[in-house]
């Protein structure tokens, strides 16, 4: 397994090495020896998993602290646009996001540290998607930015006219709106 740094300093991809044979394909998803060796020493407490069918776009979503959460997110079939936006005030990259593909074929995670809003669109017919987070789900510390936020600007890469999107995600405040900070 290799750790790709992206532009985002703490966002990074976890690119697997793949066995494969006639019988199919084996890799590790999470090795906790590797992952720390990479300064990735989150405890993962939970995984989580959703379905979604094409055009869906869940997000963007967080939890501010003391529950905020660190998520690990892979997909187990299909394909997804993956985003995260920085929001640590002190960093550097702050309101900025970062996207990349994520699919059962390529087998890449993304590892979204707390302090970001993450959430994907679905780019295949349909797609299963599976996070471990190291914070249990806290309604209270449950905050989130609309997905069409003009200041942040996301290309989700779905037709406008196939987005679905949640009651819930729809009234999201934007980027400018929110009144929170890691």
């Amino acid at each position: 397994m290799t750790i790709e740094q992206t532009t985002i300093q703490d966002l990074v991809i976890i690119n697997p090495t793949i066995f494969n044979d006639e019988r199919g394909y084996f890799f590790e998803a999470y090795n906790q020896v590797k992952f720390h060796e990479n300064g990735i020493t989150y405890n993962f407490i939970q995984d989580n998993q959703s379905f979604s069918t094409k055009g869906v776009i869940r997000g963007l979503h967080l939890q501010i602290n003391p529950f905020a959460q660190a998520k690990l997110v892979r997909v187990l079939q299909g394909e997804i646009l993956d985003v995260a936006v920085d929001l640590r005030k002190n960093s550097p990259t702050y309101g900025q996001h970062f996207s990349v593909v994520l699919s059962g074929e390529n087998k890449k995670q993304l590892m979204v540290p707390p302090g970001f809003a993450h959430g994907f669109s679905v780019l295949s017919e349909t797609a299963s998607v599976l996070y471990k987070v190291d914070q249990l789900y806290d309604k209270e510390s449950e905050r989130g930015i609309k997905y069409d936020d003009a200041t942040l600007n996301i290309d989700w890469q779905v037709a406008t006219n196939e987005v679905i999107v949640s009651a819930k995600d729809l009234i999201l405040p934007g980027f400018e709106q929110i009144d929170w900070e890691f």
